[in-house]
């Protein structure tokens, strides 16, 4: 799997009732497809995947390989806290048609040390044909994954071959870089972090903010990895704002909500997430319509 430049961590739309809203994601995996974006990640942090019940999660899946038909890599969140579990549903979603790889986070909660990290990944990996992204988000897990470790499965496990890093430490991130082989891919999983963590010699970007302007996070990505930093730093700087706005509250509210205003989505969630405060949606409101976001009425 040559996985590279930048992805979406696609949001999940929720009709009025909360039912999911099937044709809306299908419009916007062609949306983000259409704008050039390299992959799609389905049913990561920012799809609310943890309100979704299992079929919920596996039609997401198929919705979005269905609707790519190959013409762009989806990789398949499967994160779960008990291997066993996680290590079932790497099964189920490894055999959706059209699933290029796995993305799975740390276990969540138990805060495991390295050895049972690692032995966790592992257990997950050998239990799949394909190729298998770890996740490192000590922020929403509570746990970190260490440089040593991730290098310990990339050299033991040879399914595992990426990392999407996103542990804020750019100092982690440099050390990670330059201890694992150039075939292992590390992609930044932080908006902002895209363009030092390329610079070190990351392979791309998992974004929120390509939600909303996937043509520009993928041109801003394609233009670094392509050693146009002048173009890369001119979008960045012209759209880190909205970069920033998108955690202005727990994510994926603000995105969902300047989504809206595009007429891209019905801005609906599920327990226990909620619309952004007023004062956050004005802000996000003023944000949008400086940056030429906002459907025309």
């Amino acid at each position: 799997m040559n996985l590279s430049g930048c992805g979406t961590a696609l949001v999940t739309p929720f009709r009025n009732d909360g039912s999911l809203d099937e044709e809306t994601l299908s419009k916007l995996v062609e949306w983000q497809i259409a704008g050039g974006i390299h992959f799609l990640v389905a049913c990561g942090t920012t799809a609310e995947t943890p309100t979704l019940n299992h079929a919920e999660w596996l039609r997401v899946i198929g919705i979005v390989t269905e609707t790519a038909a190959g013409r762009v890599p989806v990789l398949a969140g499967c994160t779960h806290n008990s291997t066993l579990e996680a290590i079932a549903l790497a099964g189920e979603a490894a055999s959706v048609p059209g699933v290029s790889g796995l993305l799975t986070a740390n276990p969540y909660y138990n805060k495991p040390g390295q050895e049972g990290q690692y032995r966790h990944f592992r257990a997950i990996a050998e239990a799949v044909p394909c190729p298998v992204v770890l996740y490192n988000i000590p922020s929403r897990t509570g746990t970190n994954l260490e440089p040593a470790t991730i290098l310990r499965l990339a050299e033991d496990v040879h399914n595992i071959q990426g990392v999407k890093e996103s542990s804020g430490n750019l100092q982690q991130i440099a050390e990670l870089i330059h201890m694992v082989p150039q075939s292992f891919t590390v992609l930044a999983g932080d908006d902002v972090m895209a363009l030092p963590v390329i610079a070190l010699g990351g392979a791309g970007l998992v974004s929120v903010a390509s939600n909303e302007i996937p043509g520009e996070m993928a041109r801003m990505v394609a233009a670094a990895l392509d050693g146009d930093w002048a173009t890369a730093r001119a979008l960045n700087r012209r759209y880190f704002r909205l970069i920033t706005a998108n955690f202005w509250e727990s994510s994926p509210g603000p995105v969902k909500c300047v989504m809206a205003m595009m007429r891209r989505l019905q801005e609906n969630y599920r327990l226990p997430m909620v619309p952004v405060t007023p004062a956050t949606r004005q802000k996000l409101a003023t944000l949008a319509g400086e940056l030429g976001l906002l459907a025309k009425p």
